[in-house]
């Protein structure tokens, strides 16, 4: 389903509509949850807004990724990242560095209850 690159004109009020260019906080986000995830939110770590869903009126099924792509100009390196599942439970992780970070796959522990993320 969304298992293709999405070019995000407005992932965050800081990044403009020239989003397309490559920048050094672009990431994949890959979704190992066993659940569908129906909205991402990526903001910086420094704000109190998650701002808006960037996969808008995308879902993430269950094995599948999303590049999250900033525009080349953002300079922040520190970003929160949400997820709201299909049933509405969230989950949330504080000051990722995008900067050093490629690649975020999230995981659900069924027998403990705990959602994880793992970056590389």
């Amino acid at each position: 389903m969304v298992r293709r690159t999405l070019a995000l004109a407005a992932v965050l009020a800081c990044v403009s509509t020239g989003a397309l260019a490559q920048s050094k906080q672009d990431f994949v986000l890959v979704n190992k949850t066993g659940y569908t995830i129906d909205q991402v939110y990526v903001s910086p770590s420094r704000s109190s807004d998650w701002e808006e869903d960037v996969l808008g009126q995308d879902q993430l099924g269950n094995g599948e990724f999303v590049t999250i792509r900033f525009n080349r100009a953002t300079k922040t390196c520190k970003w929160d990242v949400k997820v709201v599942y299909d049933d509405n439970e969230s989950a949330e992780w504080d000051e990722f560095d995008l900067c050093t970070t490629s690649k975020i796959t999230i995981k659900y522990n069924k027998s403990s209850g705990e959602t994880s993320a793992e970056y590389e």
